[in-house]
């Protein structure tokens, strides 16, 4: 029988968008939240999760993939291989297999509970009890990532460690992910395993990255779509998430090897964690957060990230930058060999198979940004129209065009910043000068323009097949970029052009918004001659 508190299959702990025109339950509105199983069986008339965290979001998406795949009976492509028509049958069902979803929950009830006093709680270790110092805990500021612990600075709330607030159990929850999967490197709560004692911790699986989900117009269609196809080789019943092993790991031997999809995205934590709840197990009134693994870190794999390989041969994933705009990396979303320079970027491996359910999913990009060990800077969420339609394998001759659109849009955007900070090195006489100040605003104007102007184009493209390169016109759209970023360089340069010295400045450096190759603004300083005549654009 379970022995734990707070289940996560029952209790209301996923907020939840619904779709338009759901019918509410006699007992009353539709709420906020759900529980777990009330999420599967719903899925249908869910039409998105309402997790406002990106980082948080990103995660669970993660386990129910992996819930999804178990009970629809998809976690191995079987004696015929027919795993994609197995996927298709659930879609045409209109909804997950009520069954899978009672029978799965019913053989991990007690797998399933946030809190588990003397049992084994969901997605963390009771042995941190004992192994950890129970004088010396994280504390829940610590443990919800939105909030300053220590000397760290405040983002949404001022919160302080000598009267901490106690998070809610379906707050908790959420943040619990975000630890599993983000999780910092660096020193943390001191650990005893086998008589020694460590304190260093490494990073989460998907820290500084940014993961890329198909989107669909429900929740079910989303989590079909997100599903990845597992290798021939893989045996579902080997395949296990954490919480289904039988055992808790050794931290004291290398990490599991993934034997799947479903290992390969729940099970790659680096962190251990204990959440210590309050007498009416509704909150959490302290923490023990903690390495995993003793000086190991398992390979980074993930199905949902843009793969880049560095000059010293190294794959690593594209890190999230709050200050790029989804639209730049559409054309590596959507195809297989894109053209985008030494970097080498692989499409996540998830898109070459999502277009199946639905040709108008939309793409979902959640990350965060932020250093390697503790620095936190900024969530990062966006979405694109439906797109996957243009996928390479599905469109050939379209989307080779969106990698033009996309390429021209950043060409003028780094001949902008380059412009720029030329001028500005120029203006002031010091060829050292970084210009940052001038290439902020300038981007700050050029970037979003041109993410309208992006998207104005995309839709523009034909994908009847008729129209060589889905009728891209590179001309026309030469001109347009370079029109906004014409437009951006005149606004921001313009304060100093009432002098001699200012416009000398501006009219030379306008010059690199035509040309590419040249040396940056710190080698030289450029000459000051005015030119009347500029090149033609």
């Amino acid at each position: 029988m379970p022995t734990g508190t707070y289940s996560l299959i029952h209790q209301p702990c996923v907020p939840v968008r619904w779709r338009p025109g759901t019918v509410a339950p006699d007992t009353g509105p539709l709420p906020d939240r759900v529980g777990l199983r009330e999420l599967l069986l719903r899925s249908h008339d869910i039409e998105a999760l309402a997790v406002v965290d990106a980082p948080a979001h990103a995660a669970l998406l993660r386990i129910l993939y992996a819930l999804t795949a178990r009970v629809s009976g998809l976690t191995e492509q079987g004696a015929r291989g027919d795993w994609d028509e197995r996927r298709l049958k659930v879609l045409d069902a209109g909804q997950l297999p009520p069954d899978g979803i009672e029978e799965y929950f019913r053989e991990f009830e007690e797998r399933f509970f946030l809190f588990a006093p003397g049992g084994r709680p969901w997605m963390q270790d009771p042995r941190l009890a004992e192994q950890c110092d129970g004088a010396n805990t994280a504390g829940v500021n610590k443990l919800i990532v939105t909030r300053p612990s220590g000397n760290n600075h405040s983002w949404f709330r001022h919160d302080t460690d000598t009267a901490p607030e106690p998070p809610s159990a379906p707050e908790a929850f959420l943040s619990l992910l975000v630890w599993h999967y983000y999780g910092p490197a660096g020193r943390c709560s001191s650990r005893e395993v086998n008589g020694v004692k460590s304190a260093s911790a490494t990073a989460g699986p998907l820290r500084t990255a940014l993961s890329y989900h198909p989107e669909g117009t429900s929740l079910l269609e989303t989590l079909l779509a997100g599903l990845v196809p597992p290798e021939d080789s893989v045996i579902g019943r080997e395949d296990l998430c954490p919480w289904e092993q039988d055992d808790l790991p050794d931290p004291d031997r290398p990490p599991r090897v993934s034997m799947g999809p479903r290992s390969r995205h729940t099970g790659r934590s680096q962190h251990a964690l204990l959440l210590l709840p309050d007498e009416d197990s509704t909150h959490v009134r302290d923490a023990f957060i903690t390495w995993a693994y003793r000086g190991e870190r398992m390979p980074r794999e993930d199905d949902y990230l843009i793969w880049q390989t560095s000059q010293q041969g190294n794959r690593y994933p594209r890190p999230a930058d709050a200050g790029r705009a989804l639209w730049r990396d559409l054309d590596a979303l959507l195809l297989q060999h894109p053209p985008a320079g030494s970097a080498h970027p692989q499409q996540p491996r998830v898109f070459r198979s999502a277009v199946e359910v639905s040709e108008d999913l939309r793409v979902r990009a959640l990350g965060f940004d932020q250093e390697g060990q503790a620095k936190d800077t900024q969530f990062i969420a966006a979405s694109t129209p439906p797109v996957l339609g243009y996928a390479e394998d599905n469109d050939p001759r379209t989307v080779p065009a969106v990698g033009r659109l996309r390429q021209f849009g950043e060409m003028f955007g780094r001949r902008l910043d380059r412009a720029v900070k030329r001028a500005w090195a120029a203006y002031v006489g010091d060829a050292k000068a970084d210009g940052a100040a001038w290439a902020a605003e300038a981007g700050s104007r050029y970037w979003p323009r041109a993410e309208a102007e992006f998207w104005a184009r995309f839709r523009l493209l034909d994908r009847s097949g008729e129209a060589a390169d889905g009728g891209f016109d590179p001309a026309a759209t030469r001109r347009a970029f370079l029109r906004l970023a014409e437009e951006a360089y005149d606004a921001v340069t313009a304060p100093v052009t009432g002098t001699v010295r200012g416009a000398k400045a501006v009219s030379q450096a306008r010059l690199d918004l035509y040309r590419s190759g040249t040396k940056p603004p710190s080698a030289k300083l450029p000459s000051t001659r005015v030119k009347t005549k500029e090149p033609a654009g």
